[in-house]
């Protein structure tokens, strides 16, 4: 009887200290590009997000990079939003 409940006793610890499940995996790396002289945000977006939908990327670039406006300088790096 003794051994039973020690048994029980081990497995349920071991149920609960083991982890449920394996974490997600880290996140990679962030994706972001340099803007180049005579660059807009739309030339980026049509550069490093080609067949996307420019103005919805735009206003998530902005949103990332905290861009009140529209303008990029030439060597800026911009965090892009992950592809979809």
């Amino acid at each position: 009887m003794v051994t039973i409940l020690l048994l029980l006793l081990v497995a349920g610890l071991a149920a609960v200290l083991a982890p449920a499940s394996r974490a997600a995996d880290p996140p990679g790396p962030v994706p972001t590009a340099v803007v180049r002289p005579g660059d807009t945000l739309w030339s980026v977006v049509e550069r490093h997000r080609p067949g996307s939908q420019p103005f919805a990327v735009i206003d998530e670039i902005r949103r990332l990079n905290g861009l009140e406006d529209y303008t990029v300088h030439a060597g800026q790096r911009l965090i892009l939003p992950t592809e979809r």
